[in-house]
């Protein structure tokens, strides 16, 4: 029996491959069924935006901390800095907000309709699968992560957002 922790956390494909999957499927079901234009794009201007922004903060908030971005590398690190103190996810949750404002942007509701397998997809394949390794890999230190942090949305905490201590 091996009892040492994977290597990485063996998930199903890359989230971005997986993005685009969807969001593909999404454009070819307006091509077989016409569906109504949700008329939203300044919307998705800003979702856009803001998923630049934080994912963008993510991902400097990783390099700064030596450990790898890729889910088929090995994890140096726990990474609980930046926007990593606000969300488990802050990459994926960028990610999704991207999809869903280039939806918008592109005014295209296929997509949009099948944002829920796009977060099913991503929650099993991915994110579930990297939270076991992530167990395997920190113990003790990452359990005590997933009981302060929420794995999406941030919880609204003024003090946690400034950086104060309470």
């Amino acid at each position: 029996m091996n009892n040492a922790a994977p290597k990485t956390p063996g998930v199903i494909a890359p989230p971005p491959l997986i993005a685009v999957g969807w969001f593909v499927a999404g454009l070819l079901a307006e091509r077989a069924v016409p569906l109504p234009r949700p008329g939203a794009r300044p919307l998705g201007l800003i979702l856009g935006a803001g998923a630049a922004l934080l994912a963008g903060w993510a991902v400097q908030t990783m390099r700064g901390a030596n450990t790898p971005l890729s889910p088929y590398e090995p994890a140096t690190v726990l990474v609980t800095q930046g926007p990593f103190r606000l969300t488990r996810n802050p990459i994926y949750l960028g990610g999704t907000l991207l999809y869903a404002g280039l939806a918008l942007l592109l005014d295209r509701i296929g997509p949009l309709l099948l944002l829920p397998g796009l977060l099913i997809t991503l929650g099993r394949g991915v994110i579930e699968r990297e939270e076991r390794y992530l167990v395997e890999r920190f113990g003790e230190e990452y359990q005590r992560y997933q009981e302060d942090v929420p794995r999406w949305l941030p919880r609204c905490r003024p003090a946690m957002v400034l950086g104060s201590s309470s």
